[in-house]
């Protein structure tokens, strides 16, 4: 059956039904938030608007969530846009001035100085090698942490800037990627990737034994994973 699409209080949702399927599912999808329903072949098209209505308080929030998102990624590096360290929201200033890069963190912003003319991929750079700083020297501790109370170690742990994953690891040479973007999320966030990538040293896939694992070390990794989501919505930690 083709998919159509419908006005469903106000918003415009693409619906598909499946002849195998049970349940109706409602997915909000970057980078736009376009909303799709996927529904069970015989279920009544009323059914399906009165279901989209009884949850278009948790749409509407979702699909801000999402274009929050991509306003975040269209980033110029700027005064006045906001940048995160740790959880917190600090705004940006951008002096021109000098002859050389510069960034510090004061108890209200983010301050990066930079010469004058200089273009939006080197403040990114500058910005981005601030906070690969930041992530290496609490990384240490989260290592630290995460070894005494997993009983595992890995040989080493390597910074990346990744675009779909929080880490991965090197099962074979016992290395740990992790992702440059964590300097961004709670610490917490920092503490559950380093420990679910440690975890694949015990069991490569993730199956039901690598989860009860991860919860035995990280009682509180549903709600580390569920922030970690909201920058990348499709991927777990150490999805490959």
């Amino acid at each position: 059956m083709r998919n159509k699409e419908v006005v469903i209080g106000g918003l415009p949702v693409e619906i598909s039904r499946k002849s195998n399927q049970k349940n109706i599912y409602i997915r909000v999808k970057p980078p736009e938030g376009n909303v799709t329903v996927s529904a069970p072949a015989r279920v009544p098209d009323r059914e399906i608007e009165r279901f989209v209505l009884k949850k278009m308080p948790e749409i509407m929030k979702a699909r801000d969530k999402v274009l929050a998102r991509e306003r975040q990624n269209s980033r110029e590096y700027i005064s006045g846009e906001t940048q995160y360290l740790w959880g917190r929201p600090y705004p940006l200033q951008v002096v021109y001035g000098g002859t050389r890069g510069n960034v510090i963190r004061t108890p209200e912003k983010i301050v990066m100085t930079v010469p004058e003319g200089t273009e939006t991929e080197a403040r990114e750079a500058l910005l981005n090698e601030w906070y690969r700083g930041e992530l290496k020297q609490a990384l240490e501790g989260a290592v630290l942490r995460c070894e005494n109370r997993t009983g595992l170690h890995a040989e080493e742990y390597r910074i990346k800037n990744m675009k779909t994953r929080w880490g991965t690891c090197n099962i074979q040479k016992r290395r740990i990627w992790i992702n440059l973007q964590l300097a961004k999320k709670p610490v917490e966030c920092l503490d559950y990737v380093v420990i679910h990538e440690l975890v694949h040293l015990l069991e490569k896939n993730h199956t039901r034994r690598f989860y009860a694992l991860v919860e035995g070390f990280c009682p509180a990794w549903r709600e580390a994973e569920g922030l970690l989501k909201e920058a990348f919505p499709d991927k777990s930690p150490g999805e490959r």
